[in-house]
Order: structure tokens, then sequence, then C-alpha cells
């Protein structure tokens, strides 16, 4: 009875040891592995970039592949330097921003001189033109003479004298009775002007005149009042401007 007793303790504590040392080798045997894997990561870069360096990272190690992410948002790579594919994406979005941009500058451009023409019609429906204050028709010569001294010189021409006064750009008409009858200036701010702005901004001259080689273009400003752009042909450009009064062109002193 005792032996067999023995000879049962010693079968179980042998499959208790059996049993206790095939639990070690399981947990040694799965631990292993787990950290090779986390090595692996670190070794072999399993881990991801930062969100946002992927494109840049993509177009510097690969510049013939376009990186539509990048390319669309200009993202820099991890070093803050495009690829060349997102350098290429890039200049190209540039160049339409550019492009685009001269077409607005270009359209505000022609705004702006048509503005100018149309505002040159309105003042000499009153006998004016831009930065001299004397009026064709209103005011006399001995006014001009008092504001702006005497005239570097004078000259008749036409029906009329016509005083110069080279600072102010202007030329004023007068008559005998020292009525002003026409005011020009070349004011070099209207010298840009071609034929074909001032037509965009007011349509076709009334009149087309010529004197020598310059091609003279007149508009009816009212009832009194012609507004006159006297372009050389060797320019193509405004020389000057008139606001000129017919009916004050003559000797209004004759008896």
């Amino acid at each position: 009875m005792n032996r067999k007793w023995n000879k049962t303790a010693l079968a179980l504590a042998l499959a208790g040891l059996l049993a206790a040392a095939a639990c070690q080798n399981e947990d040694n045997n799965s631990a292993a592995p787990a950290e090779n894997a986390t090595n692996a990561g670190e070794n072999n870069g399993a881990v991801p970039p930062p969100e946002g360096n992927a494109g840049g990272t993509s177009g510097a190690t690969d510049g013939d592949t376009p990186v539509t992410d990048n390319g669309t948002t200009g993202i820099p790579d991890a070093n803050n330097q495009p690829g060349s594919a997102n350098g290429g994406t890039g200049t190209n979005g540039g160049t339409t921003a550019g492009s685009a941009g001269g077409g607005t500058n270009g359209s505000e451009g022609q705004a702006d001189t048509g503005k100018q023409v149309k505002e040159l019609l309105a003042l000499a429906k009153q006998g004016k033109v831009p930065g001299i204050e004397f009026a064709a028709h209103t005011d006399l010569i001995d006014d001009v003479e008092k504001a702006w001294g005497q005239s570097d010189h004078e000259e008749f021409a036409g029906k009329g004298m016509y005083a110069t006064y080279g600072a102010k750009n202007a030329v004023i008409g007068y008559n005998k009775g020292n009525q002003i009858f026409d005011v020009r200036s070349d004011d070099p701010s209207l010298q840009s002007l071609t034929l074909a702005q001032i037509e965009a901004a007011i349509g076709k001259a009334d009149e087309q005149t010529k004197n020598g080689d310059d091609d003279i273009y007149v508009y009816k400003a009212g009832e009194d009042f012609q507004l006159k752009f006297i372009i050389p042909k060797s320019t193509g450009t405004v020389d000057h401007i008139s606001v000129y009064a017919p009916k004050d062109a003559v000797n209004n002193m004759a008896g």
C-alpha cells in the first residue's frame, strides 16, 4: 500500500515539474518576438512620418512623381525644401496667379483710362480742361494774368492771340475783347492716350481734320464747346487737347 502511494506521489510531482517547465518556455518564446517587432519598427522606418510631411518627403525622394496634395497646398517637406515635382506645380500655380493678377491690373488700367477720357468730355462741357481753372467763353485773359502773371510768350494764330504758360502746361487763346475761346493742355498725364482708348471711352469723333502731320479728332461737348485731341502721326498718342468755343473765336471788337 505504501509503495503504491509513493509511486502515485512521484508521478504527480513529476507531472507538475513538466507543466511548470512548459509554461516557462511558452512565456520566453512569446516575449522575444514582441521585442524584435518593436526594434524592427524603429530600425526599418515602420513608424509613419508626422502628418503633412508625406507629400514633401515623397517629392524630395521621387522628384519625377507629382504630389497632388503638396502641389495644391504648397506644403514643404521636412527640410522645408519642396521636391522638384512640387516645385513644378508651384511654378505653374504661381504663373496662373500672376496671369490672373496681370489680367486684373489690365482691366483696372482700362477702366481708369476710360474714366479719364469721360472726365475730359465732362469738363469740356464747362469750357475747361483738367488742372486749369479758367474756362473758355466765361473767363478773360486778364483773369489768367492776375493769377499766373505774364505769359512766357504770345503769338497770333487762327482767329486770336495765344498766350503760352509752360510751367502750367497751358496755352490760352483769346480774342480782341480778351475773352478766352480756346484752352489747351499738354499735361504729361494726357500724352499716353491713344485714339483706340479715346474711342473705347466716348466713341468715334464727330469730325476729323488735319494740321500738317497732326490728326485732330473733334468731339462735341454740349452746345457751346468742342473737345479736340491732337495726335501726331509720329507718336500715335495725344500731344495736347483743346477745349474750343467756336462762337467766341471772332473779333467782337469790330464795329
